[in-house]
């Protein structure tokens, strides 16, 4: 599947993810399902939660170089914004 690339990112409230990609198409990704995961562990820090970037070429959102989400799992498993 071709999925478009990340253009930003926003970090919402109740660990809500606000994606918009290069096609101009926003969505809504719930980060909680993740939050029981080692590795995401630490985004129950809303400090580092807010502290969310886009990847160089949008291939992913990350936090620090140990934690990202990829463009296919936000697209993919996103919720479409009206």
């Amino acid at each position: 599947m071709n999925c478009p690339k990340v253009r930003s990112v926003k970090a919402a409230d109740n660990h809500i993810l606000i994606v918009e990609f290069d096609n101009d198409e926003k969505r809504l990704y719930d980060v909680t399902h993740l939050l029981g995961k080692e590795m995401f562990a630490p985004l129950q820090n809303a400090a580092l939660f807010k502290a969310v970037r886009v990847e160089q070429g949008g291939w992913a959102v990350a936090w620090n170089n140990e934690i990202d989400l990829s463009e296919f799992e936000l697209w993919s498993k996103g919720k479409t914004l009206p």
